[in-house]
């Protein structure tokens, strides 16, 4: 079968490897339909992903289909489902609290063990979700969006609050759309101009900011004086994320959704003084997923637009480093195996 690895940064091969072995029981066999390039990827290639071993195989935003579903009730052959590339222990304390999301031995598909950027693969029989209803790229952004319904969730957001997400990428894209689902006013903060008029006119937040300008000064005009009650901060950058306590209102959240590999520093008598809750959302749980899937067959999320760069399996080797350059305008790439 065709294989992409990362062999090491900066640098793909596109080769013939074997086939999976037979599944196991637990396991299903599935034929890899989409992948959807995320940030991880971007930053594995540039060798700044934490966390992250040469060589590997990327690809954890995947649509499938069943090949041996290898005797898995809820699973037939040919069903489309959603790969959940989460891959918890079971037993470590978050696990039996219900927070595998935070498994203290968390491995993730594509990221700390080999993924889906090859024809086929064997994964748990519990990590597939039938998503009947979707286009194979629809299933191929449910992980992505997973993240932002995730944080939102952890956020416990009231209707008529007003939030801002730090970050249009496509995380904060995920974030926008599931905090308007909640009812929230959304207000995006980016310094990509294009990326903010997209959130304006094609998702329809109630503002925009250029962080460059005075992002203090900009939301403390749209809410008029009370500053969001709710800050999502996406980027993974220090310094912005350094600066997002300043945007927080008093009695507000702050929910870190960003990770970046670095310390961060915070003023105690600001954070005091307003009595801020600080929180980190790290990806997302199978129900987290399954809402996803759900609000993507029910039109609540549109990926038509979010789906901005296509290439062929093949192609994917010479196109990646084109889409890594900020004037490629990529909102999310998607890349079809046929």
């Amino acid at each position: 079968m065709q294989t992409i690895i990362l062999e090491k940064p900066g640098h793909f091969c596109l080769c013939e490897t074997d086939m999976p072995p037979p599944p196991q029981p637990g396991e299903t066999l599935v034929r890899i339909r989409n992948i959807g390039i995320c940030g991880t990827d971007f930053h594995a290639h540039r060798g700044r992903q934490p966390f992250f071993e040469y060589p590997r195989i990327l690809g954890h935003e995947l649509s499938a289909i069943v090949v041996d579903p290898n005797g898995a009730s809820h699973l037939k052959e040919g069903m489309p489902v959603v790969v959940n590339p989460y891959l918890p222990c079971g037993v470590c304390i978050a696990c039996r609290r219900g927070k595998s999301n935070c498994c203290q031995s968390l491995q993730v598909i594509g990221v700390h063990c080999d993924g889906g950027m090859r024809e086929f693969i064997t994964v748990p029989s519990e990590n597939l979700l039938p998503a009947e209803g979707l286009t194979a790229e629809q299933m191929a952004t449910v992980e992505c969006l997973t993240i932002g319904a995730h944080s939102v969730s952890r956020a416990g957001l009231e209707p008529g609050e007003t939030v801002a997400v730090v970050g249009a990428g496509p995380i904060g894209i995920g974030v926008i759309h599931f905090a308007k689902m909640a009812g929230a006013r959304v207000v995006a903060v980016d310094v990509n101009r294009s990326r903010l008029e997209y959130c304006k006119e094609i998702l329809g937040v109630e503002a925009v900011v250029d962080a460059k300008e005075n992002p203090v000064g900009q939301l403390c005009e749209i809410t008029m004086g009370d500053m969001p009650t709710a800050v999502f901060e996406v980027t993974g950058n220090k310094d912005s994320m350094e600066a997002s306590f300043d945007f927080v209102s008093h009695g507000g959240q702050l929910v870190f959704v960003g990770l970046v590999k670095d310390t961060l520093r915070f003023d105690d008598p600001h954070f005091h003084k307003h009595e801020l809750t600080l929180k980190s959302s790290r990806n997302g749980t199978k129900n987290d997923l399954m809402s996803v899937i759900g609000a993507i067959r029910d039109g609540h999320v549109d990926t038509r637009s979010f789906i901005s760069h296509r290439c062929s399996f093949r192609d994917l080797p010479s196109q990646f480093d084109n889409w890594l350059l900020p004037e490629s305008g990529v909102i999310k790439a998607m890349v079809e195996i046929r």
